[in-house]
């Protein structure tokens, strides 16, 4: 084998696995489904009967599985040509499981380990054996295309190291390069985020599937934290936070108490079944059976609809609602603001029929309901009022009280802010059972997540009112108490922050930190990259707006933000950000 000068190893091939977790139990299915013999080894008999059923479930007309061998006997080794080690990243528990691994080896039979934040060196040194020793590096449990490292130490062989890219091409996954450092600041900074969404549940603030749900839709990532978490493993997850706690003594590692609390009850995410969702027999989730319309009351009927502002977000919000079919208002400062605004949805529909978003139709029947005006006297027939102007709360303040004199009892008034008080705009519009937050994110002809937003106030109708009409538009709609940041923002800034905390450090380098988050953790971007997105300023000014209303150091502006942003540096937006400044350097 270790002469072989094929990339990916044959059909036949028998590979063990030792370590039957959640990293473990995938790499059993992907090389079981590449067709290699796999002989699975865990002293747990519990995990050895779980996965074996799993696969059963899953495998068509699997009654015996002649080529998949469970067992607790590590001797079952001899006969592999190539073994896996998946057993938890504690270096006593890998050190002693990859050397009980080598004393029954046949010399030069390659040893892989999925060492994730520790040192393969050190490991394969360990063993005695450190010629036969390659890592894998995964960011999460493996999955068809998803991402693996190969790391080969100074010390691995030409046929270890052959081995390992074979495994990787053979299974089915993605080769990515990353680096050690980048690596390990990646998973520390997602580690945070996840431990932050598991504070946010343990609060009560939101449920379990508007968080996942918020955080999938809202910034494109591939699974929300918690489910997230269910996959790596509620115990991995722990143990990988406790050991950043202890070396670090950053308080944002510190385990979320819901977390230890669910992990000393054994629930350990998918691959006990349980964790912060549920698991059916094959490791599928299973849906919530939560009910759309829930029992709630009446919705009041939607049949025109106005928006205030002429922004890129009141432009976007017109855009969607139009060509839901809704008679749309669009109410601007000046008939020439107006107008502007009518021609650049007119521009935005028109990439859309390009793109095969719209039909020419569509865009022709969003264009007929959709008018603009300047005076807010034009709301006074709309069932529903969306104000979308800038985000200062004084200038907001004022829309209200006007909104509350020009527009008929009954008449639901939405605010779109991101991070500022619901309630003071309730407030001020005279009437607050009226108002609630309905958050769309930019820009919103694409996005398909909807904060909406109560406040104490609120009238039960209203929120039925709003929730069916997100429906309508074809958006999700998560839903959580008036606070500032709501679900996504409150998550997401203490994670950029912990990003631009990094550039405090010599060592650290924007591009390879961005590329360990995408490559290894599937997100659309870094953070880096996503700062320079959403803009410098807008970030500074969020970070601002929730340490006024938390004051807690997570999240605390950015000094380096500051810097950036008083120097010019806003972003994509003109051209002279983080990720500029990183390609001139």
């Amino acid at each position: 084998m270790t002469e072989r000068e094929n990339t990916t190893l044959p059909p036949g091939t028998v590979t063990a696995v030792v370590g039957l977790g959640s990293v473990g139990e995938a790499l059993v299915h992907l090389l079981h489904g590449a067709g290699h013999t796999v002989v699975a080894v865990d002293t747990d008999l519990d995990a050895l009967a779980r996965v074996a059923s799993r696969l059963k479930a899953t495998t068509a007309a699997a009654s015996d599985l002649p080529d998949l061998t469970f067992t607790a006997d590590h001797t079952a080794l001899r006969t592999a040509d190539l073994v896996i080690e998946a057993v938890p990243d504690d270096p006593a528990v890998k050190t002693d499981v990859l050397r009980t691994i080598t004393s029954v080896l046949p010399p030069g039979t390659p040893v892989v380990t999925t060492a994730s934040t520790l040192s393969v060196a050190r490991l394969a040194v360990a063993t005695g054996r450190p010629a036969d020793v390659a890592g894998l590096r995964l960011f999460a449990p493996p999955a068809p295309g998803g991402p693996a490292e190969p790391v080969r130490t100074a010390l691995t062989s030409p046929g270890a190291a052959a081995a390992v890219d074979a495994l990787v091409e053979t299974a089915g996954l993605t080769p990515v390069a990353v680096g050690a450092r980048p690596a390990a600041d990646a998973t520390a900074l997602v580690l945070a985020f996840l431990n932050r969404a598991v504070v946010l549940l343990d609060e009560g603030y939101a449920t379990g599937r508007d968080i996942d749900t918020a955080m999938q839709l809202g910034c494109a990532l591939p699974a929300g934290p918690l489910e997230t978490l269910d996959r790596m493993g509620l115990d991995t997850a722990h143990a990988q936070l406790t050991d950043l706690w202890l070396r670090t003594g950053d308080t944002a590692f510190e385990p979320a108490p819901l977390l230890s609390r669910m992990v000393a009850a054994g629930r350990l995410g998918r691959k006990t079944g349980e964790g912060f969702h549920t698991y059916d027999e094959t490791g599928a989730l299973r849906a919530d059976g939560q009910a759309a319309g829930r029992g709630e009351p009446a919705a009041r009927a939607v049949r025109r609809v106005g928006v205030l502002g002429s922004g890129a977000m009141a432009r976007g919000i017109a855009e969607v609602t139009a060509t839901a079919g809704y008679p749309t208002v669009l109410v601007a400062r000046s008939a020439g603001k107006a107008e502007e605004a009518l021609e650049a949805i007119g521009g935005s529909l028109t990439r859309a029929v390009r793109r095969g978003k719209v039909t020419a139709e569509a865009k022709a029947a969003a264009l007929d309901v959709l008018t603009g005006a300047h005076d807010m006297a034009a709301l006074a027939g709309c069932d529903l009022v969306i104000e979308a102007v800038a985000e200062d709360l004084d200038v907001k303040r004022a829309r209200f009280a006007a909104l509350g004199e020009v527009c008929a009892p009954g008449t639901v008034l939405a605010t779109t802010t991101s991070s500022l008080s619901v309630a003071a705009c309730a407030e001020a519009s005279g009437r607050p059972a009226d108002v609630v937050g309905i958050h769309f994110f930019n820009p919103a002809p694409v996005m398909q997540l909807v904060e909406l937003v109560r406040t104490d106030t609120v009238d039960h109708e209203v929120l039925a009112t709003a929730r069916a009409f997100c429906r309508a538009l074809g958006k999700t709609a998560v839903e959580c108490p008036d606070r500032t940041g709501f679900i996504v923002n409150s998550l997401l800034f203490p994670y950029l922050g912990a990003a631009l905390a990094l550039l405090e450090r010599h060592d650290v380098d924007i591009e390879e930190t961005d590329d360990a988050i995408r490559h290894g953790f599937g997100f659309p971007m870094g953070p880096f990259a996503l700062l320079d997105t959403i803009g410098l300023d807008v970030s500074l000014a969020i970070q601002h707006r929730l340490y006024e209303r938390f004051r807690t150091p997570e999240y605390q502006p950015s000094p380096a933000l500051e810097e950036l942003v008083a120097a010019g540096l806003l972003g994509r937006k003109n051209g002279r950000g983080l990720r500029t400044a990183a390609a001139r350097r």
